[in-house]
């Protein structure tokens, strides 16, 4: 007998339990049996109330991932939460750990709704390109109102079992034991002759229709330039419930949902989704196993130093924290202060927490207190020889067995860790800044990396709540060498025609937050500029060399903080606007080269920017440097800004067709040059009749 959902009797209560590890998804098996167990309770005598709840650490969380792509079995969950609504005697749900997705409307059919104290529901559909298709956008509107639905649908963002109860989300909180306190519950219910009451005749969340339709038309201006097309049908059919009867507005519903299951927003989404999930495979899984974390020492107190602390501190690590000087310590110090003190005013953090959390942060300005920590990380600015000064003294300093990661964006770390007496111990754990936001960290595994160390970076990521993705050593990784890619491709049509201006836009419209001009001037153009002279004397002279960044650097436009890069920033401004001035250098440095500037249209300075990025991928997939073309897309959707909806480079590629993609490389390389020459990969996939994505498997 299937074990899924379990079906025992009490008191006149029959409990049905979900029991499929690990987050109770709801696959089809699951839906049959709750279905079946829903029909046996109401054939039995002794039964006068249901209870259902769920085993282990959460109620369901959703469909089973499994089923992403395939034809599901019957019962369909808009099926079965019909089912759950239909019966006859009155359902308790007894909500613990998360119910989000179809969990929470598994309990938006039941009759009545308890929650732990410490659950949180949530319907997080639109994050993956779709809506809630059971039910959802029809039953909770019902009991809540618009804005608490439109908030909970529209941002995919679990509340808490307090804030559920006030909105009447749920009918009850259990403080103590949950089984207990929904058995109490269904009994009473029973002992009083209350039936079952189903929440499609539930109105009090039409109690105000004015307001309810003013929120609608609120959250209706507000997207008007969304390229998404799930969050407009999810206001159309909270609108709907109103407006409708009930089984006009599920059917709206589950057109809806089909509607925007089959789009390519949707599908990039799911790609995104699973893509997070797989960067987590790497081989050194298979045969290591992590090294023990405790203390990790940071070196450095600057921005990158100070964030990288602070997710430290709170993942329950002690830090000890180092500088040069005392002036230079206080400052770190202060900065790691300055947001916490941000993150209490936002809610995200509480006085108690942070005041435990400083306990543990030790700044000092001696290296030498590093000796006890399991792991240490340099974060000093990007300078080869800097870097090799402090792992001079880490190497003399760190116990046996202590890991030395450096958090370098562009150097090369085999040479690095060969400079040290214990280069198996190295590795690259490469924060994007601002650390204490930003989800992605580059995991670079050196050719001498012992496999537990890479292990254990792998540990320390996710124990910070980042995303850690595995690449090989090169110039920029994965993430910096497809942004040189993305911005040579950018710069040679700024030469030729293009403004930057123009260029941003194009690339803002696409889907990204900025433009790659913006980004320069933001993070600083003499980054870039160093990392150009360094490279200078490997650059080979027959290639394309764009020297627009290089004059405005000469000329003390370094970005923002100078304020003027390629947009001047007037009075602080952190906006920039289009300066004639830059405009003016590059039409004298076409007019010094002989170019004969011409026009680009959105679609081609996009189609351009796309396909370095792509073919840069692809370099890199042959290389070895990434695994798989998933991490690339991971790394320059949560890095990078490339749009989530879109699914990333190598997605995007598939999207297109790798036939069409090698033959416009092809086209552009055989009238501007070898940096368009596509990479062999793109054959070796024609010729086996592949797609990217088969390489994720």
């Amino acid at each position: 007998m299937s074990k899924v959902v379990t079906y025992q009797v009490t008191d006149g209560v029959a409990v049905l339990t979900i029991n499929n590890p690990p987050v109770n998804a709801l696959g089809a098996e699951v839906r049959k049996k709750l279905a079946r167990r829903i029909g046996r309770a109401e054939r039995d005598d002794a039964v006068q109330a249901i209870v259902i709840c769920a085993a282990g650490r959460t109620f369901p969380v959703g469909a089973d991932v499994r089923e992403f792509g395939r034809t599901p079995k019957p019962p369909l969950l808009p099926e079965l939460c019909d089912r759950i609504e239909a019966a006859r005697k009155p359902v308790v749900v007894a909500i613990h750990g998360n119910a989000l997705g179809g969990g929470l409307e598994i309990a938006l059919a039941g009759h009545y709704r308890i929650a732990d104290k410490s659950a949180r529901l949530g319907l997080p559909e639109v994050l993956l390109g779709i809506l809630p298709g059971a039910g959802g956008t029809q039953r909770m509107p019902r009991l809540t109102g618009a804005r608490p639905a439109l908030d909970a649908m529209l941002t995919g963002k679990p509340i808490s079992a307090d804030k559920a109860l006030k909105i009447g989300l749920i009918d009850r909180i259990s403080d103590e034991n949950l089984r207990a306190d929904a058995l109490d519950w269904a009994r009473e219910l029973a002992a009083r002759g209350a039936g079952p009451r189903r929440t499609r005749d539930q109105r009090q969340g039409f109690g105000d229709p004015d307001d309810y339709l003013k929120a609608i038309a609120e959250r209706r201006a507000g997207m008007s330039a969304t390229r998404l097309p799930a969050p407009p049908k999810i206001v159309e059919c909270i609108e709907a419930a109103l407006l409708t009867p009930f089984e006009a507005g599920i059917a709206m519903e589950r057109a809806a949902f089909v509607h925007c299951l089959a789009s390519d927003e949707a599908a990039a989404l799911r790609h995104a989704f699973f893509a997070e999930r797989l960067v987590a495979k790497v081989p050194e899984l298979e045969h290591a196993s992590a090294r023990e974390l405790r203390h990790i020492g940071v070196v450095g107190a600057g921005l990158m130093g100070a964030g990288i602390a602070l997710v430290c501190l709170n993942a329950g690590f002690t830090v000890t924290l180092v500088e040069r000087s005392e002036d230079a310590l206080a400052a770190g110090v202060k900065r790691i202060e300055g947001l916490y003190a941000r993150a209490v005013a936002k809610g995200f953090s509480t006085g108690a927490q942070v005041k435990e959390r400083l306990t543990r942060l030790h700044p000092v300005t001696q290296i030498q207190a590093l000796s006890e920590v399991d792991l240490a990380i340099e974060a000093v600015f990007e300078d080869e020889a800097a870097k090799q000064a402090v792992f001079a003294q880490l190497d003399k300093v760190l116990r046996p067995g202590a890991i030395l990661a450096t958090n370098t964006s562009y150097l090369d770390i085999d040479a690095l860790a060969a400079t040290i007496s214990r280069p198996e111990d190295v590795v690259g754990l490469h924060f994007f800044s601002p650390a204490h936001i930003m989800k992605l960290v580059e995991v670079v595994v050196g050719a001498r990396t012992d496999d537990a160390v890479t292990v254990t970076a792998f540990k320390l990521a996710r124990a910070v709540q980042k995303v850690p993705v595995r690449a090989g050593v090169c110039d920029g990784f994965i993430g910096n060498r497809i942004l040189t890619a993305y911005r040579q491709a950018a710069d040679f049509m700024l030469e030729d025609g293009a403004s930057p201006y123009e260029i941003d836009s194009a690339m803002r419209a696409y889907g990204f937050p900025i433009g790659p001009y913006q980004v320069a001037d933001m993070a600083g153009l003499g980054i870039s500029w160093a990392r150009r002279k360094r490279l200078a004397p490997t650059r080979d002279p027959n290639e394309r060399y764009v020297r627009i960044g290089d004059l405005l650097c000469e000329a003390g436009r370094l970005g923002q903080k100078t304020g003027a890069g390629y947009y001047r920033y007037e009075d602080g401004s952190r906006m920039g606007k289009p300066d004639p001035e830059v405009l003016a250098l590059i039409d004298a440095e076409r007019a010094e080269k002989g170019i004969s500037p011409r026009g680009f249209d959105e679609g081609e300075i996009q189609d351009r920017c796309i396909a370095a990025m792509t073919n840069e991928g692809a370099r890199l997939l042959g290389e070895g440097i990434a695994l798989r073309p998933a991490d690339i897309d991971v790394v320059l959707m949560l890095g990078y800004g490339f749009p989530r909806w879109r699914g990333g480079p190598m997605f995007a590629a598939d999207q297109t067709g790798i036939l069409a993609l090698k033959a416009r490389l092809d086209s552009w390389a055989q009238t501007e040059g070898a940096f368009w020459d596509p990479a062999p990969l793109f054959a070796h996939l024609l010729a086996d009749g592949l797609k990217l994505a088969d390489l994720n498997r």
